[in-house]
This record gives C-alpha cells, sequence and structure tokens, in this order.
C-alpha cells in the first residue's frame, strides 16, 4: 500500500537504490540489527527469498499529542492480524528508549499473497483510518535475515 489516501506518502527504501533516500548510514547499524532479530525470530524455518516471505520493517514517527492513541490502535491491530491471518507470521512493533514516538515493526508475512491480503483485510483498514493523522512519518525498508535457521523461545516460556 502506498500511503495515497491516508495522508501521508509511504517511502519505501529498495535494497539495490537505498542510498538514493538519504543517507544510509544511520540505518544501517539498525537493519544489521533487525536483520540479526529477524534471524533469530524465524521459527525454525529457512527465510531465503526462494521461500517467499515478505520481510520489511515499518519505521513510524508518531505526533507525541497522540502516541498512546495511536499505541492503542497498534495494538488492537496487531492482535487482531496475528490472531485472524494465518499467513501473518509476526507483527513486532518496539519504540525506541530515548524517542518513544519513533517506533518500528517487525512485519513478516508468509509469502507477497499473504501480505497483500493483509493489506485488504478490515482491520488493518480500520487501523489505518483510525491512525492516520497520528503518523507523522512511515518508511517501509525490505529486510533480509542474516543468519539463518535460528530460533526463538516461546514467548509463553517467559511467562
Amino acid at each position: 500500500m502506498d500511503g495515497k489516501g491516508f495522508g501521508y506518502t509511504v517511502q519505501k527504501i529498495r535494497p539495490a537504490a537505498a542510498g538514493k533516500y538519504g543517507t544510509m548510514k544511520s540505518n544501517k547499524s539498525f537493519l544489521q540489527g533487525a536483520a540479526i532479530l529477524i534471524g533469530f525470530l524465524l521459527p525454525g524455518a529457512k527465510a531465503t527469498a526462494q521461500e517467499g516471505r515478505v520481510i520489511q520493517l515499518a519505521k513510524l514517527e508518531i505526533d507525541s499529542a497522540k502516541l498512546e492513541t495511536y499505541k492503542a490502535n497498534l495494538t488492537e491491530g496487531i492482535e487482531t492480524a496475528l490472531r485472524l491471518e494465518p499467513g501473518v507470521i509476526m507483527l513486532y512493533a518496539v519504540a525506541e528508549k530515548n524517542r518513544p514516538t519513533h517506533i518500528t515493526i517487525l512485519e513478516i508475512y508468509a509469502d507477497s499473497a499473504a501480505y497483500r491480503a493483509h493489506l485488504h483485510t478490515a482491520h488493518f483498514l480500520k487501523y489505518k483510518s483510525a491512525t492516520v493523522a497520528m503518523v507523522r512519518r512511515l518508511e517501509l525498508v525490505p529486510a533480509t535475515p542474516l543468519i539463518q535457521d535460528m530460533m526463538v523461545k516461546s514467548w509463553q516460556h517467559f511467562k
């Protein structure tokens, strides 16, 4: 989805042309760390391009006055997607400690069809329309895991 109709434009970073969109130096360490995290979080499956998984980072900046409302909408959207969509493997959102309005969501989908289907679900469209005035910036960054065959413990182990 390109963000048209939601009041902002999504900046998509293409791996081969990423340098055209500004400095990658500041994003390089983050992207490397995220790619390592992706490798750790994939549950025992090789996440190679041949398997067709869609992996991306959604990097958002949220209006500070609307942050709590945004987080409530995000939580509802993620919980619903994970519960109802078998093609959504992971949606994991984190906020920067020193800049809590800067949120990154690690998104992993079974394949491009699952990703496209997700973009048209009622709960995703509800999230988008509810948060359009809250999002100051959105950047979608395609990602590739650096470590294959890594596993993560279920969150249930930590409760």
